[in-house]
Protein backbone atom coordinates (compact mmCIF):
# COMPACT_ATOMS: atom_id res chain seq x y z
CA UNK A 1 0.00 0.00 0.00
CA UNK A 2 1.45 3.33 -1.03
CA UNK A 3 1.58 5.67 1.97
CA UNK A 4 3.88 8.22 0.39
CA UNK A 5 3.05 11.91 0.87
CA UNK A 6 4.49 14.41 -1.58
CA UNK A 7 4.36 17.57 0.56
CA UNK A 8 6.01 16.33 3.79
CA UNK A 9 9.42 15.22 2.49
CA UNK A 10 12.16 17.25 4.18
CA UNK A 11 9.85 18.63 6.89
CA UNK A 12 11.80 19.67 10.02
CA UNK A 13 8.90 20.98 12.14
CA UNK A 14 6.19 18.38 12.55
CA UNK A 15 2.90 19.45 10.96
CA UNK A 16 0.45 16.65 11.71
CA UNK A 17 -2.25 18.15 9.47
CA UNK A 18 -0.14 17.34 6.40
CA UNK A 19 -0.51 13.62 6.98
CA UNK A 20 -3.72 13.01 5.07
CA UNK A 21 -4.23 10.38 2.40
CA UNK A 22 -7.08 8.43 0.80
CA UNK A 23 -6.33 4.79 -0.02
CA UNK A 24 -8.29 1.80 -1.28
CA UNK A 25 -7.92 -1.57 0.40
CA UNK A 26 -9.46 -5.01 -0.17
CA UNK A 27 -12.40 -5.79 2.08
CA UNK A 28 -14.87 -8.61 2.62
CA UNK A 29 -18.39 -8.67 4.02
CA UNK A 30 -18.85 -11.37 6.64
CA UNK A 31 -22.03 -12.41 8.48
CA UNK A 32 -21.80 -11.28 12.11
CA UNK A 33 -22.07 -14.80 13.44
CA UNK A 34 -19.13 -15.94 11.32
CA UNK A 35 -16.63 -13.10 11.92
CA UNK A 36 -14.72 -15.01 14.60
CA UNK A 37 -14.56 -18.21 12.57
CA UNK A 38 -13.44 -16.31 9.46
CA UNK A 39 -10.29 -15.19 11.29
CA UNK A 40 -8.89 -18.70 10.76
CA UNK A 41 -8.45 -17.57 7.14
CA UNK A 42 -8.16 -13.78 7.37
CA UNK A 43 -5.98 -13.33 10.45
CA UNK A 44 -2.68 -13.11 8.56
CA UNK A 45 -4.17 -10.81 5.89
CA UNK A 46 -5.73 -8.19 8.21
CA UNK A 47 -4.97 -4.53 7.65
CA UNK A 48 -2.86 -3.32 10.57
CA UNK A 49 -2.76 0.44 10.98
CA UNK A 50 -2.63 2.75 13.98
CA UNK A 51 -6.00 3.68 15.51
CA UNK A 52 -7.87 1.68 12.87
CA UNK A 53 -9.85 -1.47 13.60
CA UNK A 54 -9.67 -4.14 10.88
CA UNK A 55 -13.29 -5.20 11.54
CA UNK A 56 -15.83 -2.39 11.15
CA UNK A 57 -19.59 -1.90 11.05
CA UNK A 58 -21.23 -2.22 7.63
CA UNK A 59 -23.46 0.69 6.71
CA UNK A 60 -27.10 -0.16 6.06
CA UNK A 61 -27.14 -3.51 7.84
CA UNK A 62 -26.54 -4.97 11.26
CA UNK A 63 -26.29 -8.52 9.96
CA UNK A 64 -22.83 -8.23 8.46
CA UNK A 65 -19.46 -6.64 9.23
CA UNK A 66 -16.66 -5.56 6.96
CA UNK A 67 -13.16 -7.00 7.36
CA UNK A 68 -10.36 -4.80 6.02
CA UNK A 69 -7.40 -6.55 4.40
CA UNK A 70 -3.85 -5.49 3.63
CA UNK A 71 -3.34 -5.03 -0.14
CA UNK A 72 0.30 -6.07 0.22
CA UNK A 73 -0.73 -9.42 1.69
CA UNK A 74 -4.08 -10.19 0.05
CA UNK A 75 -4.78 -10.18 -3.69
CA UNK A 76 -8.00 -12.05 -4.56
CA UNK A 77 -10.05 -14.94 -3.25
CA UNK A 78 -8.73 -17.08 -6.09
CA UNK A 79 -5.21 -16.74 -4.68
CA UNK A 80 -6.26 -18.49 -1.46
CA UNK A 81 -5.73 -22.22 -1.06
CA UNK A 82 -8.57 -24.60 -1.89
CA UNK A 83 -8.87 -25.41 1.80
CA UNK A 84 -9.22 -21.72 2.68
CA UNK A 85 -11.79 -21.15 -0.07
CA UNK A 86 -13.78 -24.14 1.16
CA UNK A 87 -13.73 -22.79 4.71
CA UNK A 88 -15.04 -19.42 3.52
CA UNK A 89 -17.78 -21.08 1.50
CA UNK A 90 -18.96 -22.85 4.65
CA UNK A 91 -19.16 -19.41 6.32
CA UNK A 92 -21.37 -17.95 3.55
CA UNK A 93 -18.46 -15.98 2.07
CA UNK A 94 -18.00 -16.10 -1.69
CA UNK A 95 -16.36 -14.07 -4.45
CA UNK A 96 -19.22 -11.57 -4.38
CA UNK A 97 -18.46 -10.82 -0.73
CA UNK A 98 -15.17 -9.17 -1.70
CA UNK A 99 -14.78 -5.56 -2.81
CA UNK A 100 -12.58 -2.55 -2.09
CA UNK A 101 -13.07 0.10 0.57
CA UNK A 102 -11.84 3.67 0.50
CA UNK A 103 -10.18 4.82 3.70
CA UNK A 104 -9.36 8.36 4.77
CA UNK A 105 -6.10 8.25 6.70
CA UNK A 106 -4.83 10.95 9.04
CA UNK A 107 -1.67 11.37 11.15
CA UNK A 108 -2.99 9.12 13.91
CA UNK A 109 -3.29 6.23 11.43
CA UNK A 110 0.31 6.30 10.23
CA UNK A 111 2.85 4.11 12.03
CA UNK A 112 6.04 5.67 13.33
CA UNK A 113 8.13 4.08 10.57
CA UNK A 114 5.73 5.32 7.90
CA UNK A 115 5.87 8.90 9.21
CA UNK A 116 9.66 8.96 9.35
CA UNK A 117 9.99 7.38 5.91
CA UNK A 118 7.62 9.97 4.48
CA UNK A 119 9.46 12.90 6.06
CA UNK A 120 13.16 12.13 5.98
CA UNK A 121 15.12 12.54 2.73
CA UNK A 122 15.70 9.43 0.64
CA UNK A 123 18.43 7.28 2.18
CA UNK A 124 18.30 9.13 5.52
CA UNK A 125 15.52 7.20 7.21
CA UNK A 126 17.83 5.21 9.50
CA UNK A 127 16.70 6.33 12.95
CA UNK A 128 14.39 3.53 14.04
CA UNK A 129 17.02 2.02 16.36
CA UNK A 130 16.49 3.18 19.92
CA UNK A 131 16.66 2.11 23.54
CA UNK A 132 13.76 2.34 25.94
CA UNK A 133 14.46 2.98 29.60
CA UNK A 134 11.14 3.12 31.42
CA UNK A 135 9.34 6.21 30.09
CA UNK A 136 12.50 7.46 28.33
CA UNK A 137 13.44 6.85 24.70
CA UNK A 138 17.18 7.14 24.09
CA UNK A 139 18.33 7.88 20.54
CA UNK A 140 21.84 8.16 19.15
CA UNK A 141 21.22 10.18 15.99
CA UNK A 142 23.81 10.42 13.26
CA UNK A 143 24.96 13.85 12.11
CA UNK A 144 22.87 13.80 8.93
CA UNK A 145 19.67 13.48 11.01
CA UNK A 146 20.35 16.41 13.35
CA UNK A 147 18.27 18.91 11.31
CA UNK A 148 15.27 16.63 11.93
CA UNK A 149 15.99 15.81 15.58
CA UNK A 150 13.03 17.66 17.12
CA UNK A 151 10.59 16.24 14.58
CA UNK A 152 11.94 12.75 15.23
CA UNK A 153 11.50 13.29 18.96
CA UNK A 154 7.89 14.40 18.53
CA UNK A 155 7.07 11.38 16.38
CA UNK A 156 8.52 8.96 18.94
CA UNK A 157 6.58 10.73 21.69
CA UNK A 158 3.36 10.49 19.67
CA UNK A 159 3.66 6.92 18.51
CA UNK A 160 5.08 4.94 21.46
CA UNK A 161 2.72 4.25 24.33
CA UNK A 162 3.89 5.32 27.79
CA UNK A 163 6.77 7.47 26.54
CA UNK A 164 7.15 10.86 28.25
CA UNK A 165 10.72 11.85 27.38
CA UNK A 166 12.82 11.50 24.21
CA UNK A 167 16.55 12.22 24.48
CA UNK A 168 19.50 12.13 22.14
CA UNK A 169 23.05 11.29 23.16
CA UNK A 170 25.07 14.47 22.57
CA UNK A 171 28.56 13.40 23.70
CA UNK A 172 30.60 10.23 24.13
CA UNK A 173 30.38 8.18 27.32
CA UNK A 174 32.65 9.33 30.12
CA UNK A 175 34.77 6.27 30.89
CA UNK A 176 35.13 7.19 34.57
CA UNK A 177 31.47 7.49 35.55
CA UNK A 178 29.98 5.93 32.39
CA UNK A 179 27.41 8.66 31.83
CA UNK A 180 26.99 11.00 28.88
CA UNK A 181 25.50 14.36 28.02
CA UNK A 182 22.05 14.24 26.50
CA UNK A 183 19.61 16.59 24.86
CA UNK A 184 15.86 16.45 25.36
CA UNK A 185 14.22 16.32 21.93
CA UNK A 186 10.61 16.06 23.05
CA UNK A 187 8.50 15.67 26.16
CA UNK A 188 9.28 16.23 29.82
CA UNK A 189 12.74 16.73 31.29
CA UNK A 190 12.20 13.78 33.62
CA UNK A 191 15.18 11.42 33.87
CA UNK A 192 14.14 9.34 36.89
CA UNK A 193 13.42 6.00 35.25
CA UNK A 194 12.12 2.71 36.58
CA UNK A 195 12.95 -0.55 34.80
CA UNK A 196 12.10 -4.17 35.53
CA UNK A 197 14.72 -6.78 34.67
CA UNK A 198 15.51 -10.29 35.91
CA UNK A 199 12.65 -10.23 38.43
CA UNK A 200 13.98 -7.03 40.00
CA UNK A 201 13.06 -3.35 39.88
CA UNK A 202 15.71 -0.73 39.13
CA UNK A 203 15.21 2.97 39.71
CA UNK A 204 17.79 5.59 38.72
CA UNK A 205 18.52 8.99 37.20
CA UNK A 206 19.34 8.13 33.60
CA UNK A 207 21.16 11.45 33.12
CA UNK A 208 23.73 10.63 35.82
CA UNK A 209 24.30 6.87 35.67
CA UNK A 210 24.98 4.18 33.07
CA UNK A 211 22.18 1.92 31.93
CA UNK A 212 22.00 0.02 28.65
CA UNK A 213 18.86 -1.98 27.95
CA UNK A 214 20.73 -3.95 25.28
CA UNK A 215 22.73 -5.63 28.07
CA UNK A 216 19.64 -7.30 29.54
CA UNK A 217 20.54 -10.65 27.93
CA UNK A 218 24.08 -10.50 29.27
CA UNK A 219 22.87 -9.63 32.76
CA UNK A 220 20.59 -12.68 32.61
CA UNK A 221 23.42 -14.91 31.33
CA UNK A 222 25.63 -14.01 34.27
CA UNK A 223 22.84 -14.41 36.83
CA UNK A 224 22.04 -17.90 35.52
CA UNK A 225 25.73 -18.77 35.51
CA UNK A 226 26.16 -17.93 39.22
CA UNK A 227 25.77 -20.96 41.50
CA UNK A 228 23.10 -20.45 44.17
CA UNK A 229 24.52 -19.11 47.44
CA UNK A 230 27.88 -18.23 45.90
CA UNK A 231 29.73 -14.97 46.57
CA UNK A 232 29.81 -12.10 44.06
CA UNK A 233 32.22 -9.17 44.04
CA UNK A 234 30.79 -6.65 41.56
CA UNK A 235 33.63 -4.19 40.94
CA UNK A 236 31.76 -1.76 38.66
CA UNK A 237 28.24 -2.43 39.87
CA UNK A 238 26.45 0.62 38.47
CA UNK A 239 22.91 0.67 39.83
CA UNK A 240 22.99 -3.09 40.40
CA UNK A 241 21.92 -5.07 37.29
CA UNK A 242 24.25 -7.92 38.33
CA UNK A 243 24.29 -7.41 42.10
CA UNK A 244 20.59 -7.04 42.89
CA UNK A 245 19.32 -10.18 41.07
CA UNK A 246 22.37 -12.15 42.23
CA UNK A 247 21.38 -11.39 45.81
CA UNK A 248 17.61 -11.59 45.38
CA UNK A 249 17.19 -14.42 42.88
CA UNK A 250 20.32 -16.56 43.35
CA UNK A 251 20.63 -15.82 47.09
CA UNK A 252 24.28 -14.92 46.70
CA UNK A 253 26.26 -12.91 49.18
CA UNK A 254 27.16 -9.75 47.27
CA UNK A 255 29.79 -7.04 47.62
CA UNK A 256 28.78 -4.29 45.17
CA UNK A 257 30.90 -1.26 44.35
CA UNK A 258 30.77 1.77 42.07
CA UNK A 259 32.90 4.92 41.94
CA UNK A 260 30.13 7.14 40.54
CA UNK A 261 28.41 8.76 43.57
CA UNK A 262 25.08 8.84 41.73
CA UNK A 263 25.33 5.15 40.80
CA UNK A 264 26.20 4.37 44.41
CA UNK A 265 23.15 6.32 45.61
CA UNK A 266 20.80 4.42 43.30
CA UNK A 267 22.54 1.11 44.00
CA UNK A 268 21.66 1.55 47.67
CA UNK A 269 18.15 2.63 46.75
CA UNK A 270 17.67 -0.48 44.60
CA UNK A 271 18.87 -2.67 47.45
CA UNK A 272 16.11 -1.09 49.52
CA UNK A 273 13.42 -1.27 46.82
CA UNK A 274 14.08 -4.97 46.19
CA UNK A 275 14.32 -5.74 49.92
CA UNK A 276 17.73 -7.35 49.48
CA UNK A 277 19.40 -8.34 52.75
CA UNK A 278 22.69 -9.86 51.65
CA UNK A 279 24.27 -7.07 49.59
CA UNK A 280 26.93 -4.72 50.94
CA UNK A 281 27.55 -1.55 48.92
CA UNK A 282 30.72 0.50 48.47
CA UNK A 283 31.65 3.81 46.83
CA UNK A 284 35.32 3.17 46.02
CA UNK A 285 37.74 3.14 43.13
CA UNK A 286 37.79 -0.34 41.58
CA UNK A 287 41.36 -1.13 42.64
CA UNK A 288 40.74 0.09 46.16
CA UNK A 289 37.62 -2.05 46.38
CA UNK A 290 39.48 -5.20 45.26
CA UNK A 291 42.47 -4.63 47.51
CA UNK A 292 40.53 -3.61 50.62
CA UNK A 293 37.45 -5.86 50.51
CA UNK A 294 38.59 -9.16 48.99
CA UNK A 295 41.58 -10.11 51.24
CA UNK A 296 39.65 -10.02 54.55
CA UNK A 297 36.95 -12.18 53.01
CA UNK A 298 39.40 -14.66 51.46
CA UNK A 299 41.36 -14.96 54.70
CA UNK A 300 38.19 -16.29 56.29
CA UNK A 301 38.69 -19.48 54.24
CA UNK A 302 35.41 -19.32 52.31
CA UNK A 303 34.17 -22.60 50.86
CA UNK A 304 31.63 -21.03 48.49
CA UNK A 305 32.55 -20.35 44.84
CA UNK A 306 33.55 -16.72 44.33
CA UNK A 307 32.69 -14.76 41.19
CA UNK A 308 33.97 -11.32 40.21
CA UNK A 309 32.20 -9.18 37.60
CA UNK A 310 34.10 -6.30 35.98
CA UNK A 311 31.76 -4.57 33.53
CA UNK A 312 33.59 -1.44 32.47
CA UNK A 313 34.62 -2.36 28.92
CA UNK A 314 36.73 0.72 28.25
CA UNK A 315 38.97 0.20 31.30
CA UNK A 316 38.14 -2.99 33.23
CA UNK A 317 41.11 -5.04 31.99
CA UNK A 318 43.48 -2.40 33.38
CA UNK A 319 42.09 -2.98 36.88
CA UNK A 320 43.08 -6.66 36.86
CA UNK A 321 46.50 -5.71 38.17
CA UNK A 322 44.83 -5.13 41.55
CA UNK A 323 44.75 -8.93 41.96
CA UNK A 324 48.53 -9.30 41.63
CA UNK A 325 49.99 -10.13 45.02
CA UNK A 326 46.62 -9.67 46.71
CA UNK A 327 47.44 -12.55 49.07
CA UNK A 328 51.23 -12.53 48.92
CA UNK A 329 52.88 -14.84 51.48
CA UNK A 330 49.46 -16.13 52.61
CA UNK A 331 48.70 -19.84 52.75
CA UNK A 332 45.08 -20.91 52.49
CA UNK A 333 43.63 -24.40 52.60
CA UNK A 334 41.49 -25.07 50.69
CA UNK A 335 42.34 -22.60 47.95
CA UNK A 336 39.41 -20.32 47.01
CA UNK A 337 37.68 -20.93 43.70
CA UNK A 338 37.57 -17.51 41.99
CA UNK A 339 36.04 -16.94 38.55
CA UNK A 340 36.45 -13.51 36.96
CA UNK A 341 34.15 -12.11 34.27
CA UNK A 342 35.90 -9.16 32.65
CA UNK A 343 34.61 -7.06 29.75
CA UNK A 344 36.50 -5.20 27.04
CA UNK A 345 36.16 -3.78 23.56
CA UNK A 346 37.87 -5.63 20.71
CA UNK A 347 37.95 -5.30 16.93
CA UNK A 348 36.64 -8.78 16.17
CA UNK A 349 33.64 -10.63 17.63
CA UNK A 350 35.68 -13.82 18.12
CA UNK A 351 38.90 -12.12 19.25
CA UNK A 352 39.96 -14.65 21.88
CA UNK A 353 43.64 -14.04 21.20
CA UNK A 354 43.24 -10.25 21.47
CA UNK A 355 41.19 -10.47 24.65
CA UNK A 356 43.43 -13.11 26.18
CA UNK A 357 46.55 -11.05 25.43
CA UNK A 358 45.04 -8.00 27.14
CA UNK A 359 44.15 -9.96 30.28
CA UNK A 360 47.48 -11.80 30.45
CA UNK A 361 49.36 -8.52 30.07
CA UNK A 362 47.46 -6.88 32.92
CA UNK A 363 47.83 -9.92 35.20
CA UNK A 364 51.47 -10.47 34.17
CA UNK A 365 50.59 -14.14 33.79
CA UNK A 366 50.14 -16.58 30.90
CA UNK A 367 47.03 -18.71 31.19
CA UNK A 368 46.76 -22.44 30.84
CA UNK A 369 43.95 -23.27 28.42
CA UNK A 370 41.89 -24.95 31.15
CA UNK A 371 41.81 -21.68 33.09
CA UNK A 372 39.75 -20.05 30.32
CA UNK A 373 36.04 -20.64 30.97
CA UNK A 374 34.51 -18.91 27.95
CA UNK A 375 34.63 -15.95 25.58
CA UNK A 376 31.27 -14.34 24.84
CA UNK A 377 30.45 -11.79 22.15
CA UNK A 378 28.11 -9.60 24.20
CA UNK A 379 27.11 -7.10 21.50
CA UNK A 380 28.30 -5.18 18.47
CA UNK A 381 28.97 -1.54 19.32
CA UNK A 382 29.95 -0.76 15.72
CA UNK A 383 31.24 -2.78 12.74
CA UNK A 384 34.77 -2.70 14.16
CA UNK A 385 34.02 -2.48 17.87
CA UNK A 386 32.69 -5.48 19.77
CA UNK A 387 31.99 -5.78 23.47
CA UNK A 388 33.38 -9.11 24.68
CA UNK A 389 33.46 -10.95 27.99
CA UNK A 390 36.28 -13.26 28.98
CA UNK A 391 35.50 -15.52 31.92
CA UNK A 392 38.50 -17.21 33.53
CA UNK A 393 39.57 -18.87 36.75
CA UNK A 394 41.95 -16.64 38.66
CA UNK A 395 45.36 -18.38 38.95
CA UNK A 396 46.43 -18.74 42.55
CA UNK A 397 49.97 -17.79 41.52
CA UNK A 398 48.74 -14.32 40.56
CA UNK A 399 47.22 -13.72 43.99
CA UNK A 400 50.36 -14.85 45.82
CA UNK A 401 52.90 -13.21 43.55
CA UNK A 402 55.54 -11.28 45.48
CA UNK A 403 57.46 -9.63 42.64
CA UNK A 404 55.38 -7.23 40.59
CA UNK A 405 56.62 -5.60 37.41
CA UNK A 406 55.76 -1.92 37.69
CA UNK A 407 53.79 -0.46 34.80
CA UNK A 408 54.44 3.02 33.42
CA UNK A 409 52.68 5.61 35.55
CA UNK A 410 49.18 6.51 34.44
CA UNK A 411 47.39 9.84 34.70
CA UNK A 412 45.66 10.24 38.03
CA UNK A 413 41.99 9.37 38.08
CA UNK A 414 39.51 11.95 39.29
CA UNK A 415 39.16 12.18 43.03
CA UNK A 416 36.08 10.61 44.55
CA UNK A 417 33.26 13.10 44.75
CA UNK A 418 31.07 13.43 47.79
CA UNK A 419 28.31 10.85 48.05
CA UNK A 420 25.00 11.76 46.45
CA UNK A 421 22.30 12.77 48.89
Amino acid sequence: MDLSLNDVKGMTNLDRTKFVKDVCVPSVEVPNKNVGKSMQVFKKYLLKMEKLKPVVELEGTEEKRKVLLDPLLFETMEKLTEEQQQKLSELDIDKASFSTTKLHLEYQNFRMDDVLKAVLPEGKEGCTSYSRIGHIIHLNLKEHLMPYKNLIGEVFLDKLIGVKTVVNKSASIDSTYRNFQMEVLAGEEDFIAEVKENLCTFKFDFSKVYWNSRLCTEHERIIKLLPPNCVLFDVFAGVGPFSIPAAKVRKCRVFANDLNPSSYHWLKENVRINKVQNCQTFNLDGRQFIREQMPPFLLGNPTEPIHVTMNLPALAVEFLDAFIGLLADVKLDPLPDITVHVYSFCQESSALSEMRAKVESSLQHSFDDEQIVELVDVRDVSPKKHMLRLSFRMPWSVLTKTEVVEKPSEPKRPKLDAESP
